[in-house]
């Protein structure tokens, strides 16, 4: 009885096994294959990219006048630009009003600059009025010579009208005398206009230097007082980033090319900033339109239309192909979204209506770059393939719609016939067509 139940317990064994095999090759044979489809086809480019204010107002550093790039006192040694440094912030993302404060610059090397310049100041003030009273001492001696001058010629006239009745040598003496007189007065009063002039000259020169050393030192003490930074609208704070994709925060620099410390973007008006490979970049044309996923708000979709294709492209960290930017305007407007956040965009390229297409992983092909596919009849068949997408590729020629399909190569390919044999010049001109083009096109770039 026992030795029954175990040949029973072992014809069950092995007919479960036989069961279970059989439907593990039924479902290895449903994976196997795959159906020919016909019908819409979308050509599309995926990439992230991140959301921009399509306008914006910058909250820039205090830029110097003109006065206070010049020389000191009309030199060129004067004061130069020297980089402004952000002292503090206010957090990114802080909602502002018009005039509230949103950064402090470092004011300590202009404030040691105004101190210097406001010393020279007071000396060109003490050399102003140090040459004023100089001058006007110097003036009055010269005056008071002149007016000494002219009682000698006024004593000499009189000796001369009293000599009437001496000796004509006597009257001639005084006659010499009073010429001599009056030449040294007319001396006297040229050498005084002469001085006059000159003192004039160099009052006024000393007094060019003050102004310009005024206008200096008032315009340092207006441009500290604008290392205040407050918005010029209200807002949202955006840090700005600088050419290496750092934000500006608290410890940045400034240089005199760049003042902008942050920005108020326009929230109502957004674009997703998107660099596509300068392979795709060619189906990519301005007015086509985009899905738009927010990853911060999966639950959202948006539509979006391409604004502009960059003509050059550029080299990105960690990316050796040339990547092309590509703005595209995001339709209507949601208070939700915000600069910098991250975005998946799949940009319409194309849309067929009713097209024969296969999975891309179906398509095989030799060393002649031929492609062909596996289908089930035992055929290995040449196709001629169209355009594609991330998942499937177009069927021009060469299958029918519902045929059955080999997802992978199958273990005996030797042993399926090669059909579609007079598909193969059509194939190789296209890929003749298609080198000649890439290669224009590269050129191009």
């Amino acid at each position: 009885m026992k030795r029954i139940f175990i040949i029973s317990g072992v014809v069950f064994a092995i007919i479960a096994l036989i069961v279970f095999n059989n439907l593990i090759s039924k479902k290895g044979d449903l994976n196997a294959y795959v159906k020919v489809k016909q019908g819409a086809f979308e050509i599309t480019v995926t990439n992230s990219g991140e959301l921009i204010a399509e306008r914006s107002l910058d909250i820039k550093g205090p830029e110097m006048g003109q006065n206070n790039q010049g020389g000191r006192g009309g030199d060129h040694g004067g004061m130069r630009f020297m980089e402004l440094k952000i002292q503090d912030i206010v957090p990114e993302g802080t909602l502002v009003n018009k005039g509230d404060y949103i950064a402090q610059l470092d004011r300590s090397s202009y404030s040691n600059t105004l101190k210097d310049e406001t010393e020279t100041l007071k000396t060109y003030q003490n050399n102003v009025d140090m040459k004023v009273l100089d001058t006007t001492v110097v003036l009055t001696d010269l005056r008071d010579d002149i007016k000494n001058q002219k009682y000698l010629v006024e004593e000499a006239t009189l000796t001369l009208a009293q000599s009437k009745f001496e000796p004509p040598a006597t009257i001639r003496q005084a006659e010499i005398t009073l010429d001599k007189q009056k030449r040294t007065l007319q001396q006297k009063i040229k050498s005084y206009q002469l001085s006059v002039a000159k003192t004039l000259s160099e009052i006024n020169h000393e007094k060019r230097h003050l102004t310009r050393q005024t206008a200096l030192v008032s315009d340092l003490q207006e441009f500290l007082v604008k290392f205040t930074i407050t918005a010029p609208s209200e807002g949202m704070v955006i840090y700005k980033k600088d050419r290496n994709g750092l934000k500006r925060k608290a410890g940045s620099n400034l240089n005199p090319w760049d003042l902008v410390i942050a920005t108020l973007p326009d929230l109502t008006s957004m674009i997703s900033k998107v660099y596509v490979n300068e392979i795709e970049v060619s189906k990519v044309q301005a007015g086509q339109k985009a899905n738009i996923n927010v990853d911060a708000f999966p639950k959202k979709a948006f539509i979006g239309t391409i604004m502009t294709v960059a003509n050059i492209g550029e080299v990105l960290p960690n990316s050796d192909a040339k990547m092309f930017e590509v703005q595209i305007k995001v339709e209507g407007s949601d208070p939700a979204l915000r600069p910098s956040m991250t975005t998946g965009n799949k940009i319409n390229i194309k849309t067929f209506v009713n097209v024969v297409f296969i999975p891309t992983e179906c398509v095989q092909a030799g060393s002649d770059s031929i492609p062909f596919v596996y289908v089930k009849n035992k055929t290995k068949h040449i196709v001629v393939l169209g355009e594609s997408n991330e998942k499937n590729v177009v069927v021009e020629q060469g299958l029918e719609p519902g045929a059955s399909i080999y997802v992978i190569p199958p273990e005996d390919p030797e042993n399926f016939k090669l059909t579609g044999e007079n598909l193969i010049q059509i194939i190789k001109e296209r890929i003749k067509a298609k080198k000649t083009e890439n290669e224009r096109f590269r050129k191009e770039v």
